[in-house]
């Protein structure tokens, strides 16, 4: 890994409040270099030889959630999928967008959603938005219950 890379995992680390390990600096690599969320077993297959057993991917990924340097981002399959916590703000993460043709999961980081409005007797402390339907590649002729997101930017 490039020095600069390093230097900003460690540094990121530190501002998490957490000691700097080989393996907490192999899985952060890892989920920095994602182009998306992840699972705790892709970022084993990721890392391949270089990667930590389960268990210490496991306990990584639940301290960097406590340092909120990492966000559970959602659940699919009963199985959590993560991302770094920059990408997000401290009440909602970006909608995520899984294809049920595919299986294929989108960052939609462009589409702003509106925080739900309070409900009497519950506090909301984060909000996620997992959109599902088609993605662009598996698109078929659009039925009248399918809404198209439209492209911004």
């Amino acid at each position: 890994m490039p020095e600069p890379e390093l230097d900003q995992i460690r540094q990121l680390l530190k501002s998490g409040g957490l000691r700097v390990t080989t393996p907490r600096t192999t899985v952060l690599q890892a989920l920095l270099a994602a182009a998306g969320p992840v699972t705790q077993e892709q970022i084993a297959q990721a890392l391949g030889k270089k990667a930590p057993n389960k268990v210490t991917i496991y306990r990584t990924l639940e301290a960097f959630i406590e340092a909120d340097l990492v966000h559970r981002a959602f659940l699919k399959d009963r199985t959590w999928y993560f991302e770094p916590a920059h990408r997000c703000s401290q009440e909602q993460c970006h909608p995520h967008f899984s294809c049920t043709r595919c299986g294929r999961t989108d960052c939609l980081t462009e589409m702003k959603m509106p925080m739900a409005p309070p409900v009497a007797g519950y506090i909301v402390q984060h909000q996620r938005v997992q959109l599902e339907g088609l993605c662009p590649r598996c698109k078929a002729p659009l039925h009248s219950s399918a809404v198209d997101i439209p492209k911004t930017g």
